[in-house]
């Protein structure tokens, strides 16, 4: 049986799935893209405010087997807009991982629209690897999506991973 291993950006999403007015269930997540497959390896990236921020949802991210990264957040202002915004950069640990874990999967689901991992994507394919890239229309980089060997719109699979009240809990 084919081996797989998902990625989630959770900073991203956060932004897709508010765009898209829903958001998935990480439970749900897992059950839908491990109907086929044995899952090695499930990891959440996401930034945070301080150590204590987001421990409920965090806690119930590892409850259900998923490898929880966190960064805090950092303040950047845009002297164009002059607005301030936060931004975690977690792109560099999710790719660390990837290539880590490398020898323990064949199939990977990246969920992240970030240009900056066509580069990363492109060498795991290299290695024979095969990747899903999970994202939502004007969110995902044309790079990214061309780098991918499968593209899947939240959209698409709405059904099958919208959180329903409570449902993720453990």
């Amino acid at each position: 049986m084919k081996r797989l291993s998902i990625f989630v950006d959770g900073n991203n999403m956060f932004y897709a799935q508010q765009k898209n007015g829903w958001f998935f269930d990480p439970r749900r997540v897992l059950e839908y893209f491990t109907r086929d497959l044995v899952l090695m390896n499930a990891f959440w990236y996401t930034g945070i405010k301080d150590p204590q921020d987001q421990r409920g949802f965090r806690d119930a991210l590892i409850s259900l087997g998923y490898t929880v990264r966190t960064k805090i957040l950092k303040e950047y202002y845009d002297d164009n807009s002059g607005r301030y915004s936060q931004k975690a950069n977690l792109d560099i640990e999710i790719v660390i991982d990837m290539f880590n874990t490398v020898e323990q999967y064949d199939r990977v689901v990246l969920f992240s629209g970030d240009g900056d991992f066509e580069r990363a994507i492109e060498l795991l394919r290299s290695k024979s690897t095969h990747i899903t890239v999970v994202s939502t229309e004007g969110m995902i980089a044309r790079e990214l999506r061309n780098a991918t060997d499968h593209y899947i719109d939240l959209n698409n699979i709405r059904e099958e991973i919208e959180k329903l009240e409570n449902t993720w809990l453990p």
